[in-house]
């Protein structure tokens, strides 16, 4: 039963998404008072994940250091230089700026794994990455939001680095290490029956805040339909960036395949959470908004990649 029912919310996605965000906008202030929840969802959404890797993932740092060093590049350095011009010249507000920053500049995202796997990529290289990138965002994410804020919000950096350990790196190597200690029988028992109490959590996090960005929502403007587009044009461009460089310098289809989608999708969770504990409520927008265009691009991203591996394959 649990394993159906977590096909029909993979299935349904990309429409329980929006949903859970207009329900949220809805409740308004209701929703609010549930955000003291929202770490915790995080922490056993990344645990659950972490259920299926390994320390031998890290094998792979050597075998595709190409690959490698590459995304940790896009994602840090890259798409958060590209989100930070786009909308400092477009859009001109500081919180703003703040929130575009952050959702190109999160860790990967787990779900990558799921696209890689169906658009036949190098499974144990996009598990590599993910593991890798997500142990490093305690100290690379503060960074960059300090750079970005700058005096326009004032951050506390020892909070954020212990929030990102609580919620990414601590459940990481907890799931990793029952993983080790069950010689991955774990994932087998229990992986299963936490998947869909896992996406659970992640339509829970962005139903509480839809109700913290209810206030900015309930007068419809052409600002929100701006941000809305920048959201999409980013979130496009990373998979365009990513697959013309990888054709160039990568070249192998499947390690091509594997890159653009490490590069192009996110841990946006985690940049909901950030923005709605350290952030004033309008920075959590644009990352919010990036929720609801993440599966449904990546799944026409699918049939992008399928198209050009049979090209290279050619």
């Amino acid at each position: 039963m649990l394993t159906r029912f977590n096909a029909f919310i993979q299935k349904w996605i990309a429409v329980l998404t929006p949903l859970s965000l207009i329900i949220g906008v809805v409740l308004g202030e209701v929703g609010t008072h549930f955000l003291f929840l929202i770490p915790w969802f995080f922490a056993f959404m990344t645990f659950t994940g972490a259920l299926g890797m390994d320390f031998k993932d890290f094998k792979m740092v050597a075998k595709y250091p190409k690959a490698i060093l590459l995304s940790i590049l896009f994602l840090h350095i890259l798409m958060p230089l590209w989100g930070y011009m786009l909308s400092t010249i477009l859009l001109d507000d500081s919180l703003l700026t703040v929130g575009f920053t952050l959702a190109v500049a999160v860790p990967t995202g787990v779900t990558s794994v799921i696209w890689v796997t169906i658009t036949r990529g190098n499974l144990p290289l996009a598990l590599s990455i993910i593991l890798l990138d997500t142990l490093l965002a305690p100290l690379i994410l503060p960074l960059i939001l300090v750079a970005v804020a700058g005096t326009a919000v004032t951050i506390d950096s020892g909070a954020l680095i212990m929030g990102l350990l609580w919620m990414i790196v601590l459940p990481t190597l907890a799931g990793i290490m029952m993983n080790e200690v069950t010689r991955g029988k774990v994932k087998d028992t229990w992986g299963g029956r936490l998947a869909p109490f896992s996406k659970i959590s992640l339509l829970l996090i962005i139903m509480i805040n839809g109700s913290v960005i209810a206030p900015y929502l309930q007068n419809f403007s052409w600002e929100i339909i701006g941000i809305l587009l920048l959201v999409l044009f980013i979130t496009l461009s990373a998979y365009a960036f990513a697959l013309v460089t990888g054709h160039y310098l990568l070249k192998e289809p499947s390690i091509v395949t594997t890159f653009t989608y490490n590069v192009g999708m996110r841990n946006i969770s985690v940049g909901v959470v950030i923005a709605t504990a350290y952030f004033p409520p309008k920075v959590a927008m644009p990352v919010v908004f990036c929720m609801l265009f993440q599966q449904l691009i990546a799944s026409f991203a699918s049939k992008a990649m399928i198209r050009y591996q049979a090209y290279r394959n050619y």
